[in-house]
């Protein structure tokens, strides 16, 4: 009996030696319905943001706004693959109960949805860091970044982050840890266990992603108090001021949206595989659902937080001034008090008139010497 153990235990893939199929179908912490009505939501959502982000960019004429809205690009379009690839598996399970034995006796599918499932959950954190650190740039060093950023190079930024993404999701199958079949059998991911390999990875998985979002958190909020203390200094807002605002704005809901939908999961994984336990199934699927519900707001951020829908939701505010600051003018009046002694170094970066100089203030409205 030993000498038949052993021989199991050799042929039986990697993917299946921990959890073996099949499993016993369980109602109440797996539903069809749910996978369903989560993919197709997330998918229609997405592709409608995808179109308005698509004629934004075709309207835009700011340089700064163009290279934001190629990063908000690759970030719907990853959530939309995200959703479509490892979503249409999930579903497909739920609808035709298959043996993952019988249908992929070598692991291949396995893995590939345990990669997809680390790339298209580590992209999002990372590309959210990646737009926190262009608009840091944009904001607190408008002349540098004038000068470096540029529409091909936000896409090769985005680029380079789901390269990073997709390395990361290699990993296992290159030896650092394993991705198996999870219960009920609907997924794949990676070993969330206490083995040297498996608690090395799930610490990179974790760690990057909180990095990722703490990253975020520190830049944006320097980002917002300087654009506060910029536009409420000002007598005279510009329509450039208006679309720095808009586009924190926006930043700053993406970056809310997935703290709270993926620090749960970062964390349960950091602390299951530190203190040896057991992994506790229904909280990493409650958790894995939490970061779903990323993949489905966020393209609600880009559809929603935008000046043209703005207007529409409030007519009668007085929009001629340009600026989204105008809505909350007490708020504007405090802030221009609290921040009114500490504007001294920023005087020199004004004209007369209180606007700012930067690369959007137009040669042919400067006011000519004297002698001209």
């Amino acid at each position: 009996m030993t000498g038949s153990a052993s021989t199991n235990n050799e042929t039986t893939p990697i993917c299946f030696s921990i959890n073996n199929p099949p499993f016993s179908y369980n109602h109440t912490i797996a539903s069809a319905y749910f996978s369903a009505v989560f993919s197709g939501l997330g998918l229609s959502s997405n592709l409608f943001a995808f179109i308005v982000l698509v004629k934004a960019y075709q309207r835009t004429q700011s340089r700064s706004r163009s290279s934001f809205l190629t990063f908000l690009c690759g970030l719907v379009v990853t959530d939309f693959m995200g959703l479509l690839v490892t979503g249409s598996i999930v579903v497909s399970f739920h609808v035709t109960h298959f043996n993952w034995r019988e249908l992929d006796p070598y692991c291949h599918l396995c893995n590939f949805m345990g990669m997809s499932m680390v790339f298209y959950g580590l992209c999002p954190l990372l590309l959210g860091a990646a737009m926190a650190i262009e608009r840091f740039v944009g904001i607190n060093r408008p002349f540098a970044r004038s000068a470096n950023m540029s529409k091909s190079r936000a896409l090769s930024t985005v680029l380079m982050v789901w390269v990073v993404a997709g390395c990361i999701g290699l990993l296992p199958v290159m030896g650092l840890g394993s991705y198996h079949v999870q219960k009920p059998g609907s997924w794949c991911f990676f070993n969330i266990g206490s083995k040297p390999l498996d608690l090395t990875f799930s610490l990179i998985f974790s760690l990057v992603g909180l990095l990722s979002l703490a990253i975020s958190f520190v830049l944006n909020t320097v980002s917002v108090v300087t654009l506060l203390r910029v536009c409420c200094s000002q007598d005279g807002r510009t329509r450039r001021r208006d679309y720095e605002v808009e586009m924190m704005v926006q930043l700053i809901w993406i970056m809310i949206i997935a703290s709270i939908c993926w620090c749960p999961l970062l964390v349960f994984i950091s602390e299951t595989v530190l203190s040896g336990s057991t992994l506790q199934i229904r909280k990493l699927l409650l958790w894995i659902r939490f970061a779903t519900w990323n993949q489905i707001l966020d393209p609600w951020v880009y559809i929603l937080f935008r000046r043209s829908v703005l207007k529409r939701i409030y007519p009668r505010m007085d929009w001629s001034r340009g600026s989204i600051m105008t809505l909350y003018p007490s708020f504007t009046a405090s802030m221009r008090r609290l921040t009114r002694s500490s504007l001294g170094g920023r005087v020199s970066d004004m004209d007369d008139k209180g606007a700012p100089r930067g690369e959007d203030t137009p040669t042919s409205l400067k006011p000519l010497p004297p002698n001209s």
